[in-house]
């Protein structure tokens, strides 16, 4: 069973709406569909709530680290240390760049593609074991780096399908928090929606620039001389 359920994100107002708090959201959500708060635990460095005895997770912890991104293990090793909480007994969920928004899927373990936190995670539980809940965000355009995209806004259509996602997600959860991830995976993968990813931008190529033709220089107009005797015939002789 699940007994930690992490969101990451990064902390403060001018982050709260960015692509990289999907985690976040997720948390949140839950957190007030089933009527608990998460307080600020200085111990473990986070936002830490519980459900109440008899609900849905009632013997789990939900955390929001307070560290920025790339120390979010820090909050997630005191805690499940604290806990004795192992590391495959733990639901990491994160934004994910390899999926388009609108797309929620369950896996363990796996490589973390460059993703701070999930590295930081790794590094301090010592362990790959750990289960993620991956919300996409789509890929940043071509040209774009993904650590600017991820600290940006979704656009409205975009921030709509991410919120279905999480929405699907919650669904999956009370059997994710047991342990029956087959069907939570079955439960969540079924109901994914067809998504056609967006084309990527293509670059125009520049058009060539036409050089000016060099002006020609006027050739010069030959003079003809005039025939000897001419003048005189036509004033006379002196």
């Amino acid at each position: 069973m699940i007994r930690l359920v992490v969101g990451l994100g990064n902390p403060g107002k001018e982050y709260e709406r960015t692509r990289h708090n999907a985690g976040f959201w997720l948390v949140e959500r839950f957190a007030q569909a089933s009527g608990f708060t998460l307080r600020k635990d200085p111990k473990f460095k986070a936002l830490v709530g519980k459900p109440a005895a008899g609900a849905v997770g009632s013997s789990t912890f939900f955390l929001l680290p307070q560290s920025f991104m790339n120390l979010s293990g820090q909050p997630v090793q005191m805690l499940a240390g604290f806990f004795r909480i192992k590391p495959e007994e733990v639901l990491v969920v994160h934004d994910e760049l390899d999926f388009e928004p609108g797309i929620a899927r369950v896996k363990q373990g796996g490589g973390i593609a460059g993703h701070n936190g999930l590295k930081d995670i790794s590094q301090r539980l010592a362990s790959h074991d750990y289960w993620r809940l991956r919300i996409g965000v789509g890929k940043p355009p071509a040209g774009s780096e993904g650590a600017d995209y991820v600290l940006q806004k979704p656009a409205a259509d975009d921030k709509a399908a991410i919120d279905q996602a999480i929405e699907r997600a919650l669904q999956a959860l009370p059997e994710m928090l047991t342990g029956d991830m087959q069907a939570a995976i079955q439960k969540l993968h079924s109901s994914e929606p067809k998504i056609e990813k967006k084309p990527e931008p293509v670059a125009k190529k520049p058009e060539p620039v036409q050089k000016a033709e060099p002006e020609k220089k006027a050739e010069p107009v030959a003079v003809k001389a005039e025939k000897p005797g001419l003048l005189k015939s036509l004033f006379g002789k002196k």
